[in-house]
């Protein structure tokens, strides 16, 4: 039988999902897929879904109607915005990596490495910065070796500098693995650098499409005004990989510019 590239496989198919929370309509139609060893990053105002969207993706959310389909087997990772704990725990970066299901320091190392941190082992968990932190959540979210990770603005936080050197290392990461990478982040400028594809969500798909082209939309620039295309041309990067030609948007609905 011959092998299917898994940079091709699809990992996320979403049709026509909608989703209620209480009273409140949260998303509405949304369509979404999301391949292999991609990066996809969803943009929107506050309240517009996004949370929904990766929560209805992990199994947490039910739609109310449509679809999530995921490949069979498929392994999820993930980072949230942060993660409490007690300072007052005598709790290493390594050892927290070997609590569940009592992992192994060596394994624990391997996931530091990975995230860029193979040297915070030994450091004490409330001693380390913002950045070393979200690194070890990077870390425990790599330990299973996810098909798809997914980030729920992960560098909440963090300064300029900081939240540019992690995203760097989230395509290391997609580099290095193979994973496919879903995740939100109200810094647009580091983050459409770094996308494949953007979808830009407000309770539905506004747009989507390979960076250059979400910028320019209309439907974008009227929640976000125009000042990211100027930086995406600072930003942007040439990738060593094609982009996907889906680069739409929904005209259905317009959203307007005030002047």
């Amino acid at each position: 039988m011959p092998l299917v590239s898994a940079r091709n496989m699809r990992l996320v198919t979403i049709k026509d999902m909608s989703v209620k929370l209480g009273a409140h309509q949260a998303l509405s139609h949304v369509d979404l897929t999301i391949d292999k060893g991609e990066i996809v990053t969803i943009v929107g105002p506050n309240g517009s879904g996004k949370s929904t969207l990766l929560r209805s993706v992990i199994g947490a959310i039910r739609p109310d109607s449509g679809t999530v389909l995921k490949a069979a087997d498929m392994k999820i990772g993930y980072v949230p915005q942060s993660l409490s704990i007690d300072p007052t725990l005598p709790l290493t970066a390594g050892r927290f990596l070997s609590l569940p299901n009592r992992r192994t320091k060596i394994a624990a190392l391997a996931a530091l490495t990975q995230a860029g941190v193979e040297d915070i082992a030994d450091r004490p968990m409330s001693g380390l910065s913002g950045g070393q932190f979200q690194r070890v959540l990077l870390a425990r979210a790599l330990m299973d070796e996810p098909d798809l990770l997914i980030l729920d603005e992960p560098t909440t936080g963090l300064d300029q500098p900081g939240s540019a050197d992690f995203y760097t290392q989230i395509e290391r990461v997609r580099r290095d693995t193979g994973a496919a990478i879903l995740m939100v982040s109200h810094e647009l400028h580091v983050v459409m650098s770094a996308s494949d594809r953007v979808v830009c969500l407000n309770g539905h798909v506004c747009c989507h499409g390979a960076p250059e082209v979400v910028a320019s939309a209309p439907e974008y620039r009227a929640l976000f005004g125009t000042g990211t295309h100027g930086a995406l041309a600072l930003y942007r990067h040439e990738h060593d990989h094609h982009h996907h030609d889906g680069d739409a948007c929904d005209h259905d609905h317009q959203h307007h510019e005030s002047h």
